[in-house]
């Protein structure tokens, strides 16, 4: 019997209906748990999933950052897993399955998007973000989710940001979604005038040694900075990591120089280093992404 070429198989596959690969998976999930499955994933619960549902959504980005579609799509598939994996310990407790995600999400999308599926008019992507937030505020007043809505009080458009997030995403959500409702800066000099500000209030802090008030201002100084970055259209969480392996690459070049001198790194002066950071400065260059959507 002649072999069928390479990739064959994955070709087939790609050939069915998206439904019924949705269907293989959602089945392939369920085995990994059903008694005689997988004994890793049958002691799995939502608690122990938090860490790889984390690093997960972080591979995303790193695949996105590299330009790899195929890397992208393998870490989205991982990324996929782990919901359903969610939803079928959800529905293994009879608390809901992957039905109820689907619906969920299908509909709030419909409702939630009212300037495509309805009447509604919205020109502009700031008219689209501010409907959004007033009908999520709505839609927690009508199901009483928050405290506040239950006491027939309209909802706060910041309540639904997470205090599980990391401190960065955090002030990046609570900004943005104050902004959706028009509590936002005129300009970007107004926020730069503000962060010169904290500084000068952090200034102020150091002269009293007060560590209380000092850690407030920090505090303050980086929330601004976050701020600046979102009024410019950046995520400070996606600008912030290319800082991170900016500052990578020149220390290692700084690290590889001194070893082809012969000089060992821990031992030199302020001034034999800040020497070693120029001269890397001007050989290793940032990475620049393409904007969204090149």
């Amino acid at each position: 019997m002649r072999k069928a070429p390479a990739g064959a198989s994955a070709k087939r596959e790609a050939n069915k209906p998206v439904g019924k690969l949705f269907e293989d998976l959602v089945a392939v999930q369920a085995r990994l748990r059903a008694p005689g499955g997988c004994p890793w994933d049958r002691e799995q619960t939502h608690l122990t999933l938090r860490t790889y549902l984390i690093e997960e959504a972080y591979e995303v980005l790193d695949a996105i950052e590299k330009g790899s579609p195929l890397e992208l799509a393998e870490e989205l598939g991982d990324l996929l897993l782990q919901v359903l994996f969610h939803a079928d310990l959800a529905s293994e407790s009879g608390a809901f399955d992957i039905s109820n995600v689907i619906i969920g999400i299908h509909n709030k999308m419909i409702r939630r998007h009212p300037h495509v599926f309805g009447t509604v008019k919205a020109e502009t992507s700031a008219e689209v973000l501010k409907n959004w937030a007033q009908l999520k505020a709505q839609e927690k007043l009508v199901s009483g989710k928050e405290g506040a809505a239950r006491q027939n009080q309209v909802p706060s458009v910041v309540e639904g940001v997470s205090r599980n997030l990391p401190a960065l995403v955090e002030a990046y959500q609570l900004t943005r979604r104050a902004a959706q409702v028009g509590f936002d800066w005129e300009d970007v000099k107004g926020i730069c005038e503000k962060l010169d500000e904290e500084v000068t209030e952090l200034l102020v802090a150091l002269e009293s040694s007060d560590r209380r008030a000092i850690e407030e201002e920090v505090g303050d100084i980086l929330f601004s900075v976050v701020n600046l970055a979102r009024f410019l259209r950046f995520d400070p969480e996606v600008t912030l990591k290319h800082s991170n392996l900016k500052f990578k690459e020149r220390f290692q070049e700084m690290e590889r120089e001194a070893s082809r001198l012969n000089l060992r790194f821990s031992e030199l002066s302020k001034e034999q280093l800040e020497e070693l950071w120029v001269a890397a400065k001007s050989k290793v260059h940032a990475q620049i992404l393409p904007e969204p959507g090149a």
